[in-house]
């Protein structure tokens, strides 16, 4: 279990009036608990907050002026994710539960019908399950370049897989996209983790639905995945981004600090038998 400590600072220039949509806060998911969190935007706003009780996603909404703008949020988040056994096992389509289903669908960055003969050719072969997931997994490693700046928000997983470069969402991306494509339910997951080499910034890596559970695999390899502490889960990066606006205004920076601690977790708060659970959000407007 790891005991991780979140800073994140985002400034923004509003020129006209907007609305904000924020997606900062570790989410309320199983294996995670939020010790302590506190929100700060400057100036002072009415802000209203509420969460998605499907996928534990929690959001902030408010109304900003034209103008200077800080967004602050801090967390103290304790992660204890349990890696799954290798022997994991695909599900036939006909035993997907019904609020997984979607996750088999093409999406506006996941074009797994684009895709499908691609995904079928490379991966038909390797053996179902946990090990079918790691060959896709490993083939974007091998084969797609980590660039930074090499992708935009529009970029999607074909285009990625035709260039040959990207960030971690596009890796995360072609993952859900050729998990789709042969049969297994997949969805992105977006979150902040430790990484060795800085600068720190929100993390997206992608899970795979194996013999009832989620599992999670990161292509980037860039940190241990069990370490990672979930802020959004969804279809595709369009469900997990850090701030939806309405209207126009400017990000003009964006300061990710964190820290990471290993410890007992027998002097650790229990995750209640693997139940979710987080403290009120201090929100200070």
């Amino acid at each position: 279990m790891f005991l991780s400590d979140i800073s994140v600072k985002l400034s923004y220039e509003v020129k006209t009036p907007t609305h904000f949509c924020l997606h900062l806060q570790a989410a309320r998911h199983v294996g995670q608990h939020v010790r302590e969190e506190r929100l700060l935007v400057e100036p002072a706003l009415p802000l209203h907050d509420y969460h998605d009780a499907a996928k534990g996603n929690r959001f902030v909404r408010f109304d900003a002026v034209p103008g200077p703008l800080t967004i602050a949020y801090t967390a103290q988040v304790e992660v204890g994710y349990v890696p799954p056994p290798p022997d994991l096992g695909e599900s036939p389509v006909n035993e997907v539960p019904d609020e997984v289903l979607h996750f088999l669908s093409p999406t506006r960055y996941c074009e797994s019908d684009l895709l499908a003969n691609a995904a079928q050719k490379q991966f038909c072969k390797a053996p179902p399950g946990v090990a079918r997931v790691q060959a896709v997994s490993d083939w974007i490693h091998e084969n797609i370049e980590y660039v930074a700046g090499s992708s935009d928000a529009t970029t999607t997983a074909q285009q990625i897989f035709v260039q040959r470069q990207g960030v971690c969402r596009d890796f995360a991306h072609l993952g859900i996209t050729f998990c789709r494509a042969l049969n297994i339910p997949a969805r992105l997951v977006a979150g902040y983790v430790f990484f060795d080499e800085p600068p720190q910034d929100f993390h997206a890596v992608f899970e795979a639905w194996l013999d009832g559970r989620w599992v999670l695999f990161d292509p980037t390899r860039m940190a241990p995945v069990e370490r990672l502490v979930r802020v959004g889960t969804g279809r595709d990066a369009k469900d997990v981004a850090f701030a939806t606006l309405f209207g126009s205004a400017a990000l003009t920076s964006k300061d990710i600090v964190v820290r990471e601690t290993p410890y007992d977790p027998a002097q650790a708060t229990e995750l209640a038998a693997q139940k979710s659970n987080v403290t009120p959000l201090r929100i200070v407007a």
